[in-house]
């Protein structure tokens, strides 16, 4: 697979992670689509409130992903994951806010070497649970979000039987910046920057534990219209994958589209 230079990945990691600070609201943001060189993300989502003050939020999505192979551009080329999620959120303080989880996953396994052929398994199933806990600043059109999301993530064949790996602890901590495009609060860009950390029970070669490690770091940048006319929202962005660390360190590049139907049954 062709690499290239960690200076210059981190160079453009810095160069987004700087532009996000200089621009949340509830985009579908992308699942990590393991090595490849370009991918797409589509996501149509539910977001209903649950109270009267609209503290407490369902968001229901559904969203699948495509990718490339490491050595071509085509980010449609291949079938990349399936998700089905549900989140309840609870603004419970000026704040501060929570959220759990529950996720089902349907992911694509392609070999790592050329021609990147499917495996066998072609399919490995996930069952995740998750909880964000977030820090939450806003005033002046900009809306600052720190989160640590914990997740526990377990891993199947296609006919339930065991995995290679069994399952997996995760722990993500992610600051996002949303900016506001004019008084309307109808245009808006939004940034983030996150980083991912995991430790695994393994199955095969061996029944063990891995290192709790660094894993990976996601940027993304994304523009948001919600029109007052019509209950949708609609965000269009952009993801920078960094996987690994040193010399074994690669990249992908997302394009997004996500669409929420807000409130369909009533405010």
């Amino acid at each position: 697979m062709k690499k290239v230079s960690t200076k210059n990945k981190l160079r453009l990691a810095v160069v987004i992670f700087v532009v996000t600070f200089s621009n949340s609201y509830a985009q579908l943001s992308p699942p990590g689509l393991g090595e490849g060189k370009n991918a797409a993300w589509f996501a149509f989502g539910v977001r209903q409130s649950l109270d009267s003050l609209k503290q407490k939020e369902s968001t229901t999505y559904v969203g699948y992903g495509l990718k490339s192979s490491p050595d071509e551009n085509n980010p449609f080329s291949k079938m990349a994951i399936l998700v089905i999620n549900e989140e309840i959120s609870n603004r419970f303080k000026k704040n501060w806010e929570y959220s759990y989880a529950l996720s089902y996953r349907r992911a694509n396994n392609y070999d790592s070497d050329a021609p990147y052929a499917e495996l066998n398994p072609a399919i490995e199933q996930e069952f995740r649970l998750y909880g964000r806990y977030s820090y939450i600043t806003e005033g002046n059109g900009l809306k600052w979000k720190n989160t640590i999301r914990q997740e526990f993530r377990k891993f199947f064949n296609p006919d339930f039987s065991n995995a290679e790996e069994n399952f997996q602890l995760r722990t993500r901590f992610k600051t996002q910046l949303s900016l506001d495009l004019g008084s309307s609060k109808t245009h808006h860009f939004i940034g983030g920057a996150e980083a991912l950390f995991a430790i695994s029970k393994e199955n095969e070669p061996e029944n063990e534990w891995s290192k709790f490690a660094y894993k990976e770091s996601r940027f993304t940048l994304y523009y948001s219209i919600s029109p007052h006319e019509i209950p949708f929202i609609f965000d269009v962005g952009y993801m920078y994958n960094l996987i690994g660390k040193g010399a074994a360190i690669s990249d992908v590049n997302y394009l997004a589209l996500d669409v929420i139907w807000k409130n369909p049954f009533g405010a």
